[in-house]
């Protein structure tokens, strides 16, 4: 299949060569990188010409929307845009109309499972957009990851990101909260995480990703939090969980409050451009506040 792949970045990047260690021809194009398992192209608009499927990894809504419109232009009737981006909900239907209206398929599809899922091909897909499009992109899917969800139409692959995304915000929080309490009352770490990891407390962030370094599975925590999702990719997606509940008026009060402790965490203290689970250490040399 011919391919292009608009956005190479630390997740771009490793889903493009994917596709080509699959066979496929894949034209690229990024302002910054220019990967050389790839084909790199001048312009998003001439890594669109002629493919039957243009793949968009990019940074927000804005920016997918002025891309959209340059690719729209020069992509042939049929073709699918098959964005990945992790983007408001708006943006997403916004750009799925108008590949509709230049005659395209558009599926949003943004992605769990971080860079190296990226690199493993072991990403899960969250796809919404018409029947036809999805069955487009699932060969595809198959490549660059383990599992492809079709949430409905157009708008609900975002919807379904942003929400677990602020789970996995929120219960991050309260095993960091756990640990740093567990610590303080006297609790072996190895000791907290053998309970509640077969217990009624289990969760992803505890069993999978522990925020405990030297505690369970290998983790960005004995790595010295270098991130495998960096704070400020969990502030931005908590952003979007609040910027969706305002739109559709829901109550949120937890997500409202893990969006401001990343706030703090990443613009006002260390933790840009640490993992997400630094929460830990933020928390266990605070004192109780409240």
């Amino acid at each position: 299949m011919k391919i292009g792949f608009i956005g190479l970045g630390n997740m771009g990047a490793p889903m493009a060569a994917n596709l080509v260690a699959a066979g496929h021809e894949v034209a690229g194009y990024d302002m910054v990188a220019q990967p050389a398992e790839i084909t790199n192209v001048a312009s998003a608009a001439e890594a669109a010409q002629g493919a039957e499927v243009v793949i968009t990894m990019l940074p927000n809504g804005a920016i997918l929307q002025s891309v959209a419109a340059e690719i729209h232009a020069a992509m042939n009737v049929g073709a699918l845009h098959l964005d990945c981006s992790t983007v408001d909900v708006e943006s997403a239907r916004n750009v799925a109309q108008a590949a509709e209206d230049a005659g395209l398929l558009a599926v949003d599809a943004p992605v769990s499972g971080g860079i190296g899922g990226a690199s493993a091909g072991t990403l899960t897909f969250m796809a919404g957009g018409s029947e036809a499009g999805f069955a487009k992109a699932n060969p595809l899917f198959d490549i660059m990851g383990q599992k492809a969800v079709h949430c409905g139409p157009s708008g609900n692959g975002q919807a379904a990101k942003i929400c677990n995304n602020m789970i996995l915000g929120v219960t991050m929080i309260a095993t960091c909260e756990a640990f740093a309490l567990a610590d303080k009352l006297g609790l072996d770490r190895q000791a907290m995480f053998d309970v509640v990891s077969t217990s009624s407390g289990y969760s992803w962030s505890m069993n999978a990703y522990c925020p405990a370094p030297g505690i369970g599975p290998k983790s960005p925590a004995d790595n010295d939090y270098t991130p495998g999702f960096a704070a400020e990719l969990m502030l931005k997606d908590l952003n979007l969980s609040q910027m969706a509940a305002t739109a559709v008026d829901a109550d949120t009060p937890l997500g409202h409050a893990a969006t401001d402790l990343y706030k703090t965490f990443v613009e006002d203290e260390d933790g840009l451009g640490r993992d997400f689970s630094a929460m830990l250490p933020r928390l266990a040399k605070r004192g109780r506040s409240t």
